[in-house]
């Protein structure tokens, strides 16, 4: 008998423990503050690279859900891939909820932009994306597919051409219940503006071709007050540009003119997404941007994510700032960017700093040493690479400290260039006594001064690591 009350104890504490396991994945825990690095790939929950490019968030309870593209290294469709998080920093992957297997016409293709809205009224969750046929980019076509469950597999509905108009870059609002479907039409050089059946599945109407000939796409729509934002991208393949954005009363029109808004390259991104945070004290607007690695040769599952505040100097009025890093509060809905220090990185040898001549601001420029003199050219952040190492951008030209072709080699010249995911842009800092060596992780040799030239213009490259004063640096902020 005392065995049988025993194993009911047992059965009752794991029933309770049970019900508790429930209780917190049905209502997750409030989010405490984090801080969140811009310019680099983020990595999920168990350490794999997180990828939900060119997609969107949708918030699901006490869960951020974010869906996203997730490539093959030749560029063509992998799956849909979802993550969910309570703070907008750690990410759980959850489910590849469109695949290659998915549906027939799945197994060879290019699915761009997905994006998911759910639907009150059928009790279903509505993705539309892009889809070409992995060959080309002829097709232009949207995209259906939908689940009863925000992160289940999703039944592919098939693809189409909108009322027979081309489809490229797509978003998708929901403006209380009634769904509008937004996308790339004509070769990109027109925006449509859709309205969506009841069931979301289908097109209704086309609501106005707006911004005809404008030749704008990665567009991403939002709300704020009565105003209605739209963020788009120009055309420029891989590489970034100037965003603009446009404002209106009403989701129908009039739109505005478009206007620039962030700096000339959009800091190295182009808009995805941009999710509101509501929170107890605010709501603010997060900007979610792609830092395409196309933009430098790489295959699009190595590409970077641009998260920034959104603020409004008006009621109809945006802009952007470039933080290195930011802080979001989901609890209280609150974000803050975190300011970039820069600093001049000098020699123990010859007391003078790191210098890009002339200031120049193309690629491949030498970086050799120079006496200080406070220009910009010789003001370096460091930025957080992960793992302990630091890409180390210059203030003047935004481009990465950088060892040439990636070589292993003593002497290989150390340059700058437009800063990306190579291990030849990361570089450790590592504590050598009082001062410290950069050590760059390809190849684990050190920033040198070339002979231990004490002049202005000693070239600098790197070399393997030894005790000599000519690698041994210090950084202090300017």
């Amino acid at each position: 008998m005392r065995r049988n009350r025993r194993l009911l104890s047992l059965v009752a504490a794991l029933a309770l423990a049970g019900s508790a396991v429930v209780a917190v994945t049905a209502a997750p825990a409030q989010a405490a503050p984090v801080t969140i690095p811009n310019g680099t790939q983020f990595t999920d929950t168990y350490g794999n690279a997180l990828h939900a490019h060119g997609g969107g968030v949708l918030k699901v309870g006490g869960y951020y859900y974010w869906f996203g593209e997730n490539r093959n290294a030749d560029n063509t469709f992998r799956a849909v891939s979802v993550y969910r998080s309570t703070n907008l920093r750690d990410w759980e992957f959850r489910n590849n909820v469109l695949t290659q297997s998915s549906a027939a016409e799945l197994r060879v293709a290019n699915i761009e932009r997905p994006k998911v809205i759910y639907n009150a009224g059928t009790g279903r969750y509505v993705m539309w994306m892009h889809k070409e046929n992995g060959t080309d980019y002829g097709e232009a076509r949207a995209a259906v597919a939908s689940s009863a469950t925000v992160d289940g597999d999703y039944t592919y509905h098939g693809s189409f051409r909108p009322l027979g108009h081309m489809s490229r870059d797509i978003t998708l609002y929901n403006d209380g219940g009634t769904a509008y479907m937004l996308s790339a039409a004509d070769e990109n050089r027109d925006l449509h503006l859709y309205r969506l059946t009841a069931d979301y599945l289908q097109v209704a109407t086309l609501v106005g071709n707006f911004w005809n000939d404008a030749s704008r796409e990665a567009p991403a729509l939002f709300k704020r007050g009565s105003t209605y934002f739209l963020l788009t991208s120009g055309l420029t393949g891989w590489n970034p540009n100037q965003a603009r954005y446009a404002t209106a009363p009403s989701i129908s029109g009039p739109w505005t003119t478009m206007t620039n808004v962030g700096d000339s390259t959009t800091f190295r991104s182009q808009s995805t997404f941009v999710l509101p945070i509501q929170g107890t004290s605010t709501t603010s607007y997060l900007y979610m941007g792609d830092r395409w690695a196309g933009a430098w040769g790489g295959p699009v599952n190595d590409s970077q994510y641009v998260w920034l505040p959104i603020t409004f100097p008006s009621a109809t009025t945006m802009s952007l700032t470039w933080y290195p890093t930011i802080t979001v509060d989901t609890a209280t809905g609150t974000i803050t960017g975190q300011a970039p220090a820069y600093h001049r990185i000098t020699n123990r040898n010859s007391g003078k700093v790191v210098d890009v001549l002339d200031m120049a601001v193309t690629d491949n420029a030498e970086v050799k040493q120079w006496s200080w003199n406070g220009g910009a050219n010789q003001k370096w952040e460091f930025r957080d690479a992960g793992s302990g190492y630091f890409r180390i951008v210059n203030q003047h030209s935004g481009k990465c400290l950088d060892v040439a072709d990636a070589s292993t080699a003593n002497h290989a010249n150390v340059i700058q260039y437009g800063c990306g995911s190579g291990t030849n842009q990361q570089w450790q800092w590592v504590a050598t006594g009082s001062y410290h060596q950069l050590r760059a992780r390809h190849s684990g040799k050190c920033l040198d001064v070339v002979s231990s030239g004490t002049a202005d213009g000693t070239d600098i490259t790197q070399y393997t690591c030894g005790s000599g004063t000519n690698q041994q640096w210090t950084r202090t902020q300017s």
